[in-house]
């Protein structure tokens, strides 16, 4: 048996798909790794709240009680629920103008929890092909038929729907609102009036990748694109802008009350610790008025974006996420080192993650990086 995994370790490590997990060190906007220190371009940290102790103590300052607790100890439906994640969860159906949300641990436990828990046998789930793992790893769960539609082609997926309407109750479309590997944007309005000629049609909208970034007030595309009550079900993570951990979805009261009931990634899970609850809580009451720091993070992007759709490159990218195709992955990780010597952190984004000769450098922009260092990033760029 151990022979069989060096065999597949080796292979892993021929091809350039080998992952090891990073010794870091962390300080604000810039990670040290072996004695190097670089500006840090592949965290999701959008808004820059790592970067911002202010942030930090103001929370700490009031933190007291309950929320200060550092674990807790048990599921949500035994003993681990806490006034926090009340809070937090009014919150959140009060700014979307929803009925009802619901926290879990992360994006993945979310993902993999909602469909197995709403989903019967008369339900056909149709996702993007592009949509993230672990939305593919929650349809696998809910064992319920499939199909995948090309990426944001909306034709593709009408044909599907007129095709399969007839066979079953519902239909689940599940898409990513922006997309973490090319940086695009789903069409919600278009999918919100497909669902209104298809009334067959429940909306899943992943946002993990906008909130906090996207809208007037931060509340991701569907605020953006004024979508919000025409989407049966929003998800989205705490850990990426948002600077914390855990998951929500915004969704009418008997879905949310099914959920508890039903989603097993939620009853059978160590709740988070109220803490982390409160401090999620704590950002989500000042993200409306981070309205600078939204658009210091547009502004960056843009140049960056303009840089090379100038030289020539393929730009996807509509938004802060900014692939730079490269191709194959033993060239995208010689940038990446090359990267790494003049200062910047910035990962390769290889085969299997990708499909083959599509490996890039996925740049994760932040609105704590100025326009001098994104311009220093240019010059270094084979454009």
């Amino acid at each position: 048996m151990k022979g069989r995994y060096k065999e597949e370790m080796a292979e892993l490590q021929t091809s350039g798909a080998w992952r090891s997990i990073r010794g870091l060190v962390h300080e604000g906007k810039y990670v040290t790794e072996g004695g190097v220190r670089m500006l840090n371009l592949s965290s999701n940290d959008y808004l820059g709240i790592m970067s911002r102790p202010d942030m930090l103590e103001a929370f700490y300052a009031q933190l007291g009680g309950e929320d200060a607790l550092l674990g807790s100890s048990s599921s949500r439906l035994l003993t681990g629920n806490c006034a926090a994640y009340e809070r937090l969860e009014h919150r959140l159906a009060q700014l979307f103008g929803r009925e009802a949300a619901l926290i879990y641990n992360s994006g993945y436990h979310l993902n993999t929890g909602v469909l197995p828990a709403l989903s019967d046998e008369h339900t056909l789930v149709v996702a993007d092909r592009l949509v993230h793992a672990s939305i593919i790893d929650g349809i696998r769960l809910s064992g319920r038929p499939f199909e995948r539609f090309r990426h944001n082609d909306l034709e593709h997926l009408e044909r599907i729907i007129r095709k399969k309407q007839d066979a079953y109750a519902r239909i689940i479309v599940m898409v990513e609102s922006l997309y973490s590997m090319d940086g695009d944007l789903a069409d919600l309005r278009g999918l919100c009036a497909l669902k209104e000629r298809y009334p067959i049609i429940e909306l899943y909208v992943d946002e993990a990748h906008a909130i906090g970034v996207r809208g007037g007030t931060g509340l991701g595309m569907v605020e953006e694109t004024g979508t919000t009550r025409q989407i049966d079900y929003i998800v989205g993570t705490f850990g990426k802008a948002i600077g914390s951990m855990g998951a929500y979805i915004v969704c009418d009261a008997d879905v949310r009350e099914l959920l508890v009931n039903r989603s097993r990634s939620l009853i059978f899970s160590t709740a988070l610790p109220p803490v982390s609850v409160a401090w999620t809580d704590f950002v989500m009451s000042r993200i409306a008025a981070m309205t600078a720091e939204r658009a210091r993070l547009a502004a960056v992007s843009a140049i960056l974006r303009k840089a090379i759709a100038d030289a020539g490159g393929e730009m996807p990218s509509e938004s802060h996420i900014v692939p730079f195709m490269v191709g194959e992955n033993a060239p995208c990780i010689e940038l990446a080192e090359s990267l790494r010597r003049a200062g910047f952190f910035a990962l390769p984004i290889r085969h299997p993650t990708v499909p083959e000769h599509t490996a890039r450098i996925r740049f994760s922009l932040s609105s704590a990086i100025d326009e001098e260092e994104v311009c220093r990033l240019i010059n270094l760029l084979p454009l």
